[in-house]
């Protein structure tokens, strides 16, 4: 069933599934002990927080059961200032992942436990997406979205040409997540390469830029590679105007440099580098980016400036446990302008 769908207030709509993570202690493999930290998060909905804290009006739309951990998620969103009428809930269980926190020269890594949840199962017309995109000037979804299997990559291209259709501004995340993807032998490059098709915005990299073209770009010299990439993809896409996408060197767990290139029909952006030491949580800083860069644009700041805002909101987002990111807009401005590290009192 779904609620009173009345999100006449929301300027942005957020669509995906709705994860609670189970997280070991940093330094510590899964289970080293019987421990686990507990966080809310999903791709869309770490966009959709972010926005909101950023001051925007969002809506999340999703599927969740109608259970205590379904109606506490349903909470935490409306906690962080999302709307949250356009959940609707059935059959299923709670989508999961397991995150083990890496450290030093050992990587993160992420167990996925999603089969037969709720969101996966839905049908893919449970959503009545006219009035819930009534009000809406932006559609946000990602490609994990649709990789969760056959109904929910029809949902995800439903929302989209739907979006479409009532004059909403798309923007789509690519985030290919292989292990999804290959659970249910999805054709991956087709599904994404539509929801693409769709997208006025796209975030991605050279390498989810190759998988959509289907093209190695490999052979291009690195510092080239986006920029090949992203002019192929803006040649075979005529609705999209930017395509952006986060840089990180890694040298080893905790010690990252970060930097962000846009390139749109009128030339290509690039910014400063920012050196990332001692990282608390990464997850979600990709939807952290996002959602700067769909703030600037939303506040009317030109496209150099809202790549600027955008990377600078991924980086709070590497200090801040859990997936969402809980900074405001004086934070990142602050950041921006090197405003330093003295105690603010």
């Amino acid at each position: 069933m779904l609620r009173n769908r009345d999100t006449r207030e929301a300027s942005v709509v957020c669509f995906g599934e709705i994860l609670l993570r189970l997280s070991s202690a940093p330094g510590e493999l899964l289970l080293q002990r019987p421990l686990l930290n507990a966080h809310l998060g999903g791709a869309e909905a770490n966009v959709a927080v972010s926005l909101a804290q950023l001051g925007h009006s969002v809506a999340m739309a999703s599927v969740l059961p109608d259970s205590p951990l379904g109606r506490a998620c349903i909470g935490e969103l409306r906690r962080h200032g999302v709307l949250t009428d356009p959940i609707g809930t059935g059959a299923g269980r709670m989508g999961l992942y397991f995150l083990t926190v890496g450290a030093g020269h050992r990587p993160s890594e992420v167990l996925y436990d999603r089969e037969a949840s709720a969101f996966a199962l839905a049908a893919p017309d449970l959503i009545d997406w006219q009035p819930v995109l009534a009000a809406a000037q932006r559609f946000h979804v990602s490609g994990v979205t649709a990789a969760l299997g056959s109904r929910a990559a029809e949902s995800a291209l439903r929302a989209v040409r739907m979006a479409r259709a009532q004059g909403v501004s798309v923007s789509f995340d690519c985030n290919y997540r292989a292990k999804l993807w290959e659970r249910w032998h999805g054709d991956a490059r087709a599904i994404l390469r539509e929801l693409a098709g769709e997208a006025e915005l796209l975030f991605a990299d050279e390498r989810d830029l190759g998988l959509i073209l289907g093209r190695d770009f490999s052979e291009v010299p690195a510092h080239e590679r986006f920029r090949s990439a992203a002019t192929e993809a803006l040649t075979a896409f005529p609705r999209l105007q930017r395509i952006a996408t986060t840089v990180r060197i890694q040298r080893s767990v905790d010690d990252h440099d970060l930097s962000a290139a846009l390139l749109s029909r009128t030339g290509m952006h690039t910014t400063r580098t920012y050196s990332l030491t001692r990282i608390i949580d990464r997850i979600g800083s990709g939807d952290a980016f996002a959602a700067g860069v769909l703030h600037g644009l939303m506040t009317g700041l030109e496209t150099q400036a809202a790549l600027d805002f955008g990377l600078a909101a991924a980086c709070l987002k590497h200090s801040i446990a859990g997936d969402f990111n809980l900074v405001g807009v004086a934070d990142v401005h602050a950041l921006l302008r090197n405003a330093g590290f003295t105690v603010r009192r």
